[in-house]
């Protein structure tokens, strides 16, 4: 009976206690001071206080009062009045007795940065150039949200992090790259920048996608299994969606920025389809076609029997040139070691990153600002003429063009000798008199030197399929 009276007495006070959270006025924590919100479009703001009430938003950029009604489960959302780049704004959330006041927030732009290692990298993994900038890490437009390393079963709708001004402090665990990228943009642009890291090396893309997306896929699936478990990275579909992307998704954003594929070299043959499915998922949790930008994998020495690397870059090429308002940038140039999966020069890759963004969402007039990716062959007597896209001018080379190969119905690789015409490549060899495909720069380790009128790295790529 005692038992029985403890358990009843046991189970009023979890019943109060979830009464008293219910009746909370809350936010989530990436709703906190030195955050930045995204300029010149109606923001995105959500929260829990008690049921059938309503929430008062007053922020010092606009100037009527928002009202948001809660539901029945004390949830509610709404729409922020845009404004102007600039700041710092105050902002009061307010229900029944409840105040929570958020202050030094800053409208500007917001990207978010996520994928693996070389993307997560930064001080924390002594890279000199995130090291040697951390001294002057004292820019109070750029603000900083580094997502910590959690996963879950279930989609969640909360964090434990909050937005940090800049300091060594907090770049020191931060994304090398994705800072960069936030410098670099913040200086052209003369605009506050908010970055959002969300990575975690090792893993692979099945990961970041929602689970449901992967198990009703067979293709998807199958893949997905050969991920088996370790002890330093999650492995099953979705759990770092639902613990590191989910709960923040809707809050509004300008891009994506992309860099992990190391760990889906293994399954290479549903990459694109896994990618698509990936970015498609994140722009309808936000409602938001936002433009995403990734990095093509390094040369590695992967030490596989086939090139498979080389076979997972060609369906990143696929992605890129096939799924609206994504952009790749190629690194081949970028490596100073093939024995490591982990470049150091993350600065450049950034640049690269962000001119993409410069071309396509600031209207900068940059030409040739993406690597230009195979298009088509044309066959005429012993040489093959291959054409390019995202080309507008010259091909140019560092010598001799290397890593260059061409075959006959035989399926013969043998190497090459490559001549600029203007924009096209053309390919023969004395071996090889009636020819039929091409291969450049198809391998795992390649380094090639075949580039654009920029300076930008032309795509490994094969005419065959073979």
């Amino acid at each position: 009976m005692n038992l029985k009276k403890t358990l009843i007495v046991s189970l009023l006070a979890v019943f109060a206690l979830h009464q008293e959270v219910l009746a909370q006025l809350r936010i989530p924590n990436f709703f906190s001071d030195h955050m930045v919100l995204q300029r010149e479009t109606e923001i995105n703001f959500w929260g829990l206080a008690p049921a059938s009430s309503n929430v008062k938003i007053i922020g010092s950029w606009f100037q009527d009062t928002v009202i948001a009604k809660t539901n029945g489960d004390g949830q509610w959302r709404t729409k922020l009045p845009e404004g102007k780049a600039g700041g710092p704004y105050e902002l009061k959330v307010i229900a029944n007795q409840e105040t929570i006041t958020l202050s030094d927030i800053l409208l500007g732009d917001v990207f978010l940065c996520s994928g693996q290692s070389n993307m997560e990298w930064g001080a924390a993994q002594n890279l000199k150039e995130i090291i040697d900038e951390m001294p002057n890490a004292k820019n109070p437009n750029i603000r900083l949200l580094h997502i910590s390393r959690n996963g879950s079963y279930t989609p969640q709708d909360q964090i434990s992090n909050k937005w940090a001004t800049l300091s060594a402090e907090s770049l020191q665990p931060f994304s090398a790259i994705g800072y960069f990228i936030g410098k670099d943009i913040n200086r052209e642009e003369n605009i506050p920048v908010g970055i959002i890291n969300s990575s975690w090396g090792g893993t692979a893309a099945e990961v970041w996608t929602p689970s449901y997306l992967i198990e009703n896929d067979p293709f998807l699936l199958q893949r997905a299994k050969i991920q088996g478990a370790n002890d330093w990275r999650p492995h099953n579909s979705g759990v770092l969606w639902n613990a590191m992307v989910h709960p923040f998704a809707g809050y509004n954003l300008t891009a994506a920025f992309w860099y992990q594929g190391e760990s889906n070299v293994g399954t290479w043959d549903g990459y694109d389809k896994l990618m698509k499915t990936m970015i498609t998922s994140w722009r309808s949790a936000w409602n938001q076609d936002f433009p995403f930008y990734f990095v093509q994998i390094a040369p590695f020495q992967y030490n596989n029997k086939e090139p498979l690397a080389a076979y997972l870059r060609e369906q990143q090429a696929k992605t890129a040139m096939e799924l609206p308002k994504t952009g790749m940038v190629v690194i081949t140039d970028l490596v100073d070691n093939i024995q490591d999966i982990h470049p150091i020069q993350k600065k450049a890759v950034a640049k690269r990153l962000a001119d993409l963004a410069f071309a396509e969402i600031y209207n900068k007039p940059l030409k040739d600002y993406k690597s230009p990716i195979y298009k088509s062959q044309e066959i005429k007597g012993n040489a093959i003429e291959v054409s390019f896209n995202n080309l507008e001018g010259k091909l140019t080379s560092k010598g001799e063009i290397t890593d260059l190969f061409i075959a006959g119905a035989d399926k013969e690789f043998k190497p090459a000798k490559g001549k600029i015409k203007g924009d096209k490549l053309i390919v023969e060899s004395a071996e090889v008199k009636n020819p039929v495909a091409v291969r450049f720069g198809f391998t795992e380790i390649a380094m090639p030197n075949l580039f654009n009128s920029t300076g930008l790295p032309v795509s490994p790529f094969r005419t065959d399929n073979w």
